[in-house]
């Protein structure tokens, strides 16, 4: 199974995440803000990264770009996951390197199978 990293400042969120793709075999590694995930996503290696837009310290999209210069992360699918539906933001992900995108709140049958299509677990 796959190792994913969640990235959301909200911890109800990153336990959801955790409550649904736990049990279908999958490892969580947790991150609180885009810095906090850039550096877990250096040392953890996940095959796919899970993370909200707006958090503090560093935005999700800000994340993307980064993680999308590092050559070990390339080809790591990245799932944005929040509240925003607005088509201008879905583009801005689409252009930074997001693979694709679930709106909160999200239902869990939905997420684990976006989560197994993209690590084809």
């Amino acid at each position: 199974m796959a190792t994913v990293l969640a990235v959301d400042d909200s911890m109800s969120i990153r336990q959801m995440i955790k409550v649904v793709l736990g049990p279908a075999g999958h490892t969580i590694i947790e991150a609180e803000d885009g810095a906090d995930g850039l550096a877990k996503a250096k040392s953890g290696a996940p095959h796919l990264v899970i993370t909200d837009l707006n958090m503090p310290v560093m935005n999700g999209l800000e994340m993307i770009k980064t993680l999308r210069t590092m050559p070990a992360l390339t080809g790591v699918p990245i799932l944005f996951l929040s509240t925003e539906s607005d088509e201008g933001i879905k583009q801005q992900a689409k252009a930074a390197g997001a693979t694709g995108w679930i709106t909160k709140p999200f239902k869990p049958e939905q997420l684990l199978a976006v989560v197994s299509k993209l690590t084809r677990a």
